[in-house]
């Protein structure tokens, strides 16, 4: 097991291929105590490059879906799977996600997020332990069971399907919308943060 300080992953070389493709470690961004947490399959090229998770064109499509439910990125928490960028980009392998599912469970353990929204099939499929067809599921809420503690997980279509499919984006953002909602950080008004008004 790699050194891990709460929420933050300083090194691991327990996957030799992602080791050899990061070229550092990109651990989850936002409060350690987020009412919404996001979770994605693992690091791109933009976020190996700067160690933030979603940063790029999904980061873009998250950031401007979160303002639409009246959030902000600095609200919620955004994680991956896997922490390291798997080489081209392509789907972290099963032994790759149960090295790094530890580090996922201690993340969610110390966040206590009301609301888990798995974006996309490979980060659904991993913390519901079944196949999950993501477009037909997307805006499902789920009680699942991750390392003993019941959890409300929400199924999403990943950020990226709306660039590449527009009839993917309603459910992108009525999924963002209703885990909001359901972790009771919505803005009823829409538009402004929630301590706007205070």
């Amino acid at each position: 097991m790699g050194a891990m300080e709460d929420c933050c992953v300083t090194e691991c070389t327990r996957c030799p291929a992602l080791v050899d493709s990061r070229s550092r470690i990109v651990n989850g961004v936002g409060p350690e105590d987020a009412d919404l947490l996001f979770v994605g399959e693992g690091p791109g090229a933009n976020e190996d490059e700067h160690g933030e998770p979603f940063v790029g064109r999904s980061g873009s499509v998250l950031d401007d879906t979160l303002r639409t439910a009246g959030l902000d990125r600095s609200d919620v928490r955004i994680t991956n799977c896997v922490r390291c960028r798997p080489p081209e980009n392509r789907d972290p392998k099963t032994d790759e996600l149960a090295n790094c599912r530890r580090y996922l469970e201690r993340e969610l353990a110390t966040v206590d997020p009301e609301v888990i929204v798995t974006l996309g099939k490979v980060p659904s499929e991993h913390l519901l332990e079944r196949s999950v067809a993501v477009t037909k599921e997307a805006g499902d809420l789920e009680e699942v069971r991750i390392d003993g503690v019941p959890r409300r997980l929400l199924i999403s279509v990943h950020p990226a399907a709306t660039l590449y499919d527009r009839s993917q984006a309603e459910p992108f953002e009525n999924a963002v919308q209703r885990a909001a909602e359901l972790a009771g950080v919505a803005d009823s008004e829409g538009g402004q943060s929630r301590l706007d008004g205070f």
